[in-house]
């Protein structure tokens, strides 16, 4: 099935039926439409980083070292370049997630000429699915998470220890966090997306779980920015929730469209039987 949707957008044919009059596109042109895109996502990223980079003092003080102040925690910087480096990094990633809706819509719009017509009705909608799912993962990884595997760490100081974080490696760790969260959140999307087109299965998703569990675990380690199995474990729970989550999900896909196909077919002798009667 994605080598039949990969086929289709390159090949420049519109399954929902194009115009006779209209031409298909060749692969440059594909080249050409993809470039321009890529074109206007990174515009969109651009955009999304400068207004992160105008607010960046706000960003770092009241929103990025607000859970380690919370939990009497203190950064310090150990490089001159430190306080530079931190606000650009704060800027970048921050208008990345700034601009993940406007990432999303271009990619959709690259895709969707390949798509049959009633592949681009559930579709449509996916676009502002993922931001909210991405957007939602990402308050989990704020709220939830970073202040969680703080409260943990600040628990092993000591009176001779004082525990004091270097900034650079503070943000490091929050912004992975928050940002791998953000895409662990996608897998609901995904699973439906891949359900609808007839590549993944609850049966296939129930058949493979035990092997699933050990990759979200492989996962879990590679996303979290520490090597404490704490974060670790902390990371990979929501993710064992949202694979069963998926699976309930690609259930009820198959269900739809099962009886899609049943009443398709009873249309079908209907208007068969309609035509012999006449």
């Amino acid at each position: 099935m994605i080598k039949q949707l990969l086929l289709r957008i390159l090949r420049g044919k519109n399954a929902g039926g194009l115009n006779l009059d209209q031409k298909e596109m060749s692969f440059l042109d594909h080249l050409e439409e993809l470039r321009w895109h890529v074109v206007k996502a990174l515009a969109g990223l651009a955009i999304g980083m400068i207004l992160c980079g105008i607010f960046a003092e706000f960003i770092v003080q009241k929103i990025l070292l607000a859970p380690l102040l919370a939990v009497g925690l203190k950064a310090q910087v150990l490089a001159p370049y430190g306080i530079v480096m931190l606000y650009i990094q704060a800027a970048l990633v921050s208008g990345f997630i700034l601009s993940m809706p406007n990432t999303l819509y271009w990619l959709w719009k690259f895709i969707a000429p390949g798509l049959m017509p009633n592949e681009r009705r559930y579709v449509s909608g996916i676009v502002g699915w993922t931001s909210f799912l991405f957007f939602g993962g990402c308050a989990f990884g704020y709220f939830v998470l970073v202040p969680t595997a703080l409260t943990f760490f600040a628990g092993f100081g000591t009176a001779n220890i004082s525990l004091n974080i270097a900034v650079d490696r503070y943000i490091t760790f929050l912004l992975a966090l928050v940002l791998g969260t953000g895409l662990v959140f996608e897998l609901p999307m995904l699973s439906y997306f891949l359900a609808k087109l007839g590549i993944m299965s609850a049966e296939f998703m129930r058949k493979y779980r035990r092997h699933a569990y050990v990759v979200i675990l492989l996962i879990a380690g590679i996303v979290t920015p520490t090597p404490d199995m704490v974060t670790q474990l902390l990371m990979a729970s929501p993710m064992f929730v949202l694979y069963e989550v998926s699976i309930f999900i690609a259930k009820f896909v198959y269900k739809k469209k099962e009886k899609e196909k049943e009443q398709q077919a009873t249309e079908e002798d209907v208007s068969g039987s309609d035509d012999e009667g006449w």
